[in-house]
């Protein structure tokens, strides 16, 4: 009876979650279309083309490959990680060999500046991040009263859009997009634990495990905490706008969910190596 009245408490918290979070996608969507319509902002059109395409990607996955909504997010998930992390290295690669290292991270190019393709990239990336809100809150692919994965997204819509309406730290927001490396093999680890591939010893696990702590640790955690050194070794050289603050907050936030990310990472990977070696414990005595 209890565990009944438990259950109850949490699904209906979980629906007030996503009618929340439903409500603030839906003010977004209706924000990005009166820019584009009533104020004639064209180049925001990529923010739609990216829902579009990737809401697409999900229809031709559930029709030629799976019709489970966690099987389909996560691959179309894996298809945004991958687009966008050669398109965050083709436009660092291209910045670095026209301008230099040392020229393309001063604060000037950081804030003032875009780099090409780089608001074309950060629209359809947010384009998608919308896409994604809308599939978890369609198919309730999250759990919780507070889903670390939907306040994930409303912070990096609020923060992108914003910076697209001002087109300012455009490129800040693209160095962020380098976690997506790392992202890559969060959903590659997801769909090989789907496919039923569970044996910690193999090589292919042995060799995800390690790519996924490398970028982890270098494409995520690092260049997180190296872009918060920089917002504050600059701060100085920022305006009374509202652009340092955001910046602050938007990393702040993101940095505390890289901590929540890895302590998960540390206790998956533990688990299954656990696991393994309780199997081969259980067989040896068989």
């Amino acid at each position: 009876m209890a565990r009944s009245s438990s259950n109850r408490k949490k699904i209906d918290m979980e629906n007030k979650a996503g009618a929340f979070f439903l409500a603030t996608l839906v003010m977004w969507g209706v924000s990005v279309l009166f820019e584009i319509v009533f104020n004639k902002r064209i180049e925001l059109v990529p923010i739609l083309l990216g829902f579009v395409f990737f809401q697409f990607a999900n229809w031709v996955i559930r029709y030629f490959v799976s019709r489970d909504p966690l099987c389909v997010n996560t691959c179309v998930s894996l298809l945004h990680s991958s687009i966008t992390s050669a398109s965050v290295v083709l436009i660092l690669l291209n910045q670095w060999t026209t301008s230099g290292i040392n020229e393309m991270f001063e604060h000037f190019q950081l804030v003032e500046v875009t780099w090409p393709w780089a608001y074309q990239a950060l629209c359809f990336s947010c384009g998608y991040f919308a896409y994604d809100q809308w599939d978890m809150l369609l198919y309730r692919l999250y759990s919780g009263w507070v889903p670390s994965i939907l306040v994930h997204h409303l912070l990096l819509l609020v923060c992108f859009t914003l910076a697209l309406y001002r087109k300012v730290t455009i490129n800040y927001l693209i160095l962020t997009l380098i976690c997506e490396l790392h992202s890559i093999f969060l959903h590659v680890r997801k769909l090989r634990r789907m496919a039923g591939v569970h044996d910690a010893r193999s090589k292919i696990v042995k060799v995800e495990w390690i790519l996924n702590w490398l970028t982890f640790v270098f494409a995520r955690f690092t260049s997180h905490v190296l872009i918060i050194i920089k917002l504050l070794q600059d701060a100085p050289k920022f305006g009374k706008g509202v652009e340092l603050p955001l910046a602050l907050l938007g990393m702040v936030g993101m940095n505390f969910l890289n901590i929540f990310l890895g302590i998960d990472l540390f206790k998956a990977h533990r688990r299954e190596t656990r696991t393994q070696s309780q199997n081969d414990h259980s067989n040896h005595h068989e």
